[in-house]
């Protein structure tokens, strides 16, 4: 992996007692699972981070990558 996509994945976080352990960004009360439906409703990257201040653009591509893994994780098992 590299290093850049590290960096990426280190904004994702999932903590017991927040959001029921699901993995947010950066610790904060939004959910990756937030960000990829927001996505999938066709809002662009400007509407979202228009609409949701509290996210920057690595916060939206820390997301997709983290989904990404997830999905390769998923298929090698």
């Amino acid at each position: 992996m590299a290093k850049e996509q590290v960096k990426l994945f280190d904004r994702i976080i999932s903590t017991d007692g927040l959001m029921g352990g699901k993995p947010t960004i950066r610790g904060l009360r939004f959910p990756v699972s937030d960000v990829l439906e927001l996505l999938a409703s066709g809002m662009s990257e400007e509407q979202i981070l228009e609409e949701h201040p509290i996210l920057d653009k690595e916060d939206i591509r820390s997301a997709l990558l983290y989904s990404a893994q997830k999905v390769n994780e998923d298929f090698s098992s």
